[in-house]
């Protein structure tokens, strides 16, 4: 037997069992992993059968097998944008429509004269099991509709966030919540389940729904709770509708794994085949994937090395990516990573895609050849030894040459003396002409003007730049002497805890600024150790007269200062990003998640069952709408020369 032949039988082992967990409700492994797996097997045999079967082959003990009156197919699925544009591009329908895909269970109610006769799970796709009884205790499942309907209904039985927040947070997901308790002999939680419809079919009748349009109009009349649903027009207005939906996916009381798109014209013909043929899943790029890590190389910024992982192309959140950053030594060993091995790959909200651990190790059973990721040992500039701490790997000479060059040009950077470019700083620096920032402010247009491409015109222009006076926020002066990972967010953050000027923050311990929110004992460690680094030199630029640091913001210019928010949903007169800039403004801190000290939650959903809202109902948290948000921002002190400084607003005297 070939290689692919027993990598192809290994995974059909994998899905079939995992497929049968699935339908058990004791689901082992996630959505990612699984379409993985399914989708190797389609690469290496596209006709394999296990592909056109669907659901689980073995019912569920204890209730009465019954068939569907319409097979419950499984949907094509398109990954990206590219496959979903492709799919447009072969069905050509004058409109689509498009509705959330639920994660949950699948059930059909059938119908006869109105009344129900049988709630069917999915099965195998032709026959699954009878489960009426625990149907008929489940929010939305109508027991009589409003004409004399026979044919089938279909929909998700689905748990909301907030009923597995308070229940049943013993289940991996409000999924396997779910299907577990639909299956129960006793019927015990199935008040908990919610049946949402989206779709309908009448026996013997393929024009009973003129369109799909239509088919969600008659089940609202009925009185049936649908899935959310848009029609539009193109496949780039289909894209453009996930995007804005995976950006609130996490805010939703339901859990959704992407659109199913429809071709609007009811084709019954169509969704009689096992796999429909005018509809797709399209599902949300993941934020987690797997690859294979096939080499490490080493980033090199100032005084430290970051290993950066060079991995097997692998598509997540909407790119490719073939590098991920491994973060520090320790990592490495903690995971016993080797070169071969398969990794586990997040991009969950960062920019920089990071390996985040091994791969399960059932998802790669071929073995692969396994080598040591070698870890340098000796700066390849000034030669010294590097000290491995763990978390960081640094050349650790203070006057080593690369480390040197890379705080002068973050001071560049962050001044902003674009006239000083690259070419002409790396000049400074091998003629040792400029090795500190104080050494830029005794620089002479005179010698200037010998350098390469330079003259006495260019000279002056550069002098004229790099000594125009500055004022920075303290922020920003720290940031400039690129202390190992330490940006002006970080240092505001130590700012806002009250270290707002130099002499307050050399006087700090490590211990004071490791109870800085946001900080830690790391971080904290290398605030202290840089200022005390870079102690002389900064009391040298600050003594030419040309740089200086603004003083503290007084209350008035942040009356928001130790005040929290944190923004969920949609705003309607702007951006969720304008806002947090605004309060940021104004001395407050924006969170993304729900914590115990959070100030406010603005939120337009204040009466929905969000986890967000559920979350800071549960905290105290105090829940705000846009109006009120604005209301307070108009109320804030406006800021003049002449006003006298105002105490600093509390929550309490914001309301």
């Amino acid at each position: 037997m070939t290689p692919e032949q027993n990598r192809i039988d290994t995974l059909s082992e994998l899905i079939e069992g995992y497929q049968e967990s699935y339908y058990r409700g004791e689901g082992e492994i996630t959505d990612t992993e699984f379409d993985l797996l399914w989708d190797e097997l389609r690469s290496l045999s596209p006709d394999h059968p296990l592909l056109s079967r669907v659901g689980s082959t073995h019912g569920v003990d204890g209730f009465a097998k019954a068939r569907h009156l319409i097979p419950m197919g499984s949907q094509d699925k398109a990954a990206n944008p590219e496959e979903l544009r492709a799919w447009v591009v072969k069905v050509r329908a004058q409109s689509y429509l498009v509705q959330f895909k639920l994660d949950g269970a699948s059930l059909e109610l059938q119908y006869e004269k109105g009344s129900l006769r049988m709630a069917v799970t999915r099965g195998d796709g032709t026959t699954g099991d009878n489960i009426t009884p625990n149907a008929l205790r489940m929010k939305g499942v109508l027991p009589k509709l409003s004409e004399d309907f026979n044919g089938g209904v279909r929909g998700e039985v689905i748990m909301r966030r907030g009923v597995w927040e308070a229940k049943y947070t013993e289940k991996a997901n409000c999924r396997n919540a779910a299907n577990g308790i639909m299956r129960r002999k006793d019927g015990l939680g199935c008040e908990d389940l919610e049946f949402i419809s989206y779709d309908a079919a009448a026996l013997g009748d393929d024009h009973f729904f003129a369109n799909e349009a239509e088919k969600i109009t008659w089940l609202e009349k009925q009185g049936f709770t649908v899935s959310e649903t848009r029609q539009f027009f193109t496949a780039e207005e289909i894209i453009q509708y996930r995007e804005e939906i995976f950006s609130k996916r996490s805010d939703m009381d339901v859990e959704i794994d992407g659109l199913v798109v429809k071709d609007i014209v009811t084709d019954m013909t169509d969704l009689r085949r096992a796999r429909p043929e005018r509809q797709i899943a399209f599902k949300f790029e993941p934020e987690a994937a797997y690859s294979i890590l096939k080499e490490v190389i080493w980033s090199e910024s100032g005084a430290t090395y970051t290993p950066i992982g060079i991995i097997e192309p692998v598509r997540l959140a909407g790119t490719t990516v073939k590098r991920a950053n491994l973060n520090n030594p320790g990592m490495i060993r903690t995971l016993n990573l080797k070169i071969g091995a398969a990794v586990k790959v997040v991009k969950r909200g960062d920019i920089i895609p990071k390996i985040e651990g091994l791969a399960p190790p059932e998802l790669f059973a071929e073995a692969q050849e396994l080598k040591d990721i070698s870890i340098p040992d000796q700066c390849n500039i000034c030669g010294s030894t590097l000290v491995d701490e763990g978390t960081r790997l640094l050349c650790p000479n203070m006057s080593c040459p690369k480390k040197l060059h890379h705080r002068l040009e973050k001071w560049v950077s962050v001044l902003d003396i674009r006239e000083l470019g690259d070419k002409l700083l790396r000049q400074l620096f091998d003629a040792r002409r400029v090795r500190h920032i104080s050494d830029l402010y005794t620089l002479e247009e005179t010698e200037l003007a010998e350098f390469e491409r330079m003259g006495e015109l260019s000279a002056s222009k550069v002098i004229r730049h790099i000594r125009t006076k500055r004022e920075l926020s303290l922020a920003a002066f720290v940031a400039g002497f690129n202390l190992e990972g330490v940006g002006e967010l970080i240092m505001e953050k130590a700012l806002g805890a009250g270290f707002d000027t130099l002499e307050a923050l050399r006087a700090a311990t490590t211990s004071d600024l490791a109870q800085v929110h946001g900080l830690g004992d790391i971080t904290a460690e290398t605030i202290v150790l840089g200022l005390k680094e870079c102690a002389q030199e900064m009391d040298q630029v600050l003594s030419t007269g040309i740089i200086s640091i603004a003083a503290p913001p007084s209350a008035l210019d942040v009356p928001l200062k130790g005040v929290s928010f944190c923004f969920s949903g949609e705003l309607k007169g702007m951006k969720r990003s304008q806002a947090e800039e605004k309060v940021k403004s104004l001395g407050a801190l924006v969170k993304s998640s729900i914590v115990k000290d959070l100030s406010f939650l603005v939120s337009n959903e204040s009466g929905s069952q969000t986890s967000k809202v559920k979350k800071a109902q549960a905290l105290g948290v105090k829940i705000i709408n846009e109006d009120e948000f604005l209301d307070m921002l108009k109320a804030m002190p406006q800021a003049s020369p002449q006003a006298a400084p105002q105490k600093q607003l509390t929550q309490i005297d914001l309301f």
